[in-house]
């Protein structure tokens, strides 16, 4: 065999073996969908090219698959951080690493301009902690900024080695919670005003065309201006933090005022206390469902209950407001369904609720075909702190699942002989 035939086929081998790692078979596993097809038992789970096939309950033909025995695990779609700062921030008391606050400048004066799209880091340690825990992408953006709006946020893959944006400019977040009033003169009074001036500011904008001498005389930048207008019109969600009674009405009442803003409220510590009027208005929720403590005036009548009173209302809950314990969402969502959540909202709130406030539903969030293979097969009720994930799948590929935390806990398991562990590379 001459050297130009070996080479043929060992690139012919490459390029088989190549292929052959993109399709993936999940057997006989539970799988809770998130669709109409509901929760599989033995079911198969194919995947190609990144991409859920077909989800079976009849054995099919896995040639050219390889296959992962899941008889006797579950199978969900991966995990949504529903509200994180992943990818802006490392460690939070260095600042070369955060990328998740700034301070006032020239460009914006209300925060609204600010894109993290520009700065998420797919590098950061947190990726792999969060990802090896189910987490599959998230939503991040800054958490403070000192202005009236926290930029605007993005939609992001965790997956290895590829562009972490799957939406950028996702949506924009602001507050009129006692945070948000301190950086508006100090009250609430002076914040609404504010808020309220800048989405008529945005309405004014759109469809016009300004240069750099362009005469304008808004408070709000033009650059914030702009980055409103897919807001007022209702293409991306407004997030609102806001935490008692009295704010939450609030927000109710400025949905009535406008009614083509996707608003979602942050937090919405007493939020049971108005979940019918907020399923009226059509307002979904992002909270902490274990905010069961008065930690300041605003949050005087926090419940473990807040999410299972809300959705029995009939608003839309997402659980997952974290950046280095997002992992923890899925105990939290436990926690809940504990207090009053029924277990299938439970792992909604985790899964394909995030996915629609997003507007990413077509893409992740559930179990169906031709959607994106991001999936995690558990070895028990994910909900559950004694089962963890075994198998996490990205974009179709299986996730490598070590993290800065596990190599750390395997170097020091393992002591060498000679020199004493420190002074060993890992």
């Amino acid at each position: 065999m001459n050297t130009k035939r070996l080479l043929s086929l060992v690139l012919i081998a490459c390029f088989a073996n190549t292929v052959l790692a993109k399709n993936i078979a999940i057997v006989d596993a539970t799988v809770h969908t998130l669709t109409e097809q509901g929760t599989l038992e033995n079911a198969t789970v194919l995947i190609s090219d990144g991409t859920i096939q077909s989800i079976l309950t009849e054995p099919p033909s896995l040639q050219g698959y390889e296959i992962i025995d899941a008889k006797g695990k579950v199978v969900t779609p991966g995990l949504i951080g529903a509200y994180t700062s992943l990818g802006l921030v490392e460690v939070g008391m260095s600042a070369g690493t955060v990328d998740s606050s700034a301070s006032d400048n020239a460009i914006s004066q209300t925060g609204a301009a600010y894109n993290v799209a520009y700065s998420v880091n797919p590098n950061s340690s947190l990726f792999a902690i969060s990802r090896i825990d189910g987490v599959t992408s998230a939503a991040t953006t800054m958490n403070r900024t000192g202005q009236l709006f926290q930029g605007q946020g993005a939609f992001i893959s965790l997956a290895q080695g590829s562009d972490p944006i799957i939406k950028p400019a996702a949506f924009v977040s602001t507050g009129v919670d006692n945070d948000a009033a301190d950086n508006s003169g100090g009250s609430r009074a002076a914040l609404w005003v504010a808020l309220e001036r800048a989405l008529k500011e945005a309405s004014y904008v759109k469809g016009k065309t300004f240069n750099p001498q362009s005469p304008w005389y808004g408070v709000s930048s033009i650059d914030d201006a702009n980055a409103l207008v897919p807001v007022v019109d209702g293409e991306i969600p407004l997030m609102i933090a806001a935490h008692r009674e009295a704010d939450l009405l609030q927000v109710i009442a400025l949905k009535k005022r406008h009614p083509m803003l996707n608003i979602v409220v942050l937090y919405a510590t007493e939020g049971w206390k108005v979940a019918e009027k907020l399923a009226e208005a059509d307002i979904a929720v992002i909270l902490n469902p274990e905010s069961n403590l008065p930690y300041e005036f605003d949050q005087l009548a926090a419940t473990m209950e807040n999410a299972g009173r809300l959705h029995e209302s009939g608003v839309t809950v997402a659980i997952g407001m974290n950046t280095h314990n997002i992992r923890l969402a899925k105990q939290h969502a436990g926690n809940a369904v504990s207090h009053g959540l029924p277990w299938e909202a439970g792992l909604a709130a985790l899964t394909i609720n995030p996915a629609k406030i997003f507007g990413v539903d077509d893409k992740v969030g559930s179990l169906a075909k031709g959607k994106q293979a991001d999936l995690v097969v558990w070895s028990g009720d994910p909900m559950e702190v004694t089962e963890a994930a075994e198998v996490v799948i990205i974009n179709g590929e299986l996730v490598e699942m070590t993290s800065r935390q596990t190599k750390l806990r395997d170097r020091y398991l393992q002591p060498t002989a000679g020199k004493s562990v420190q002074y060993t590379r890992p």
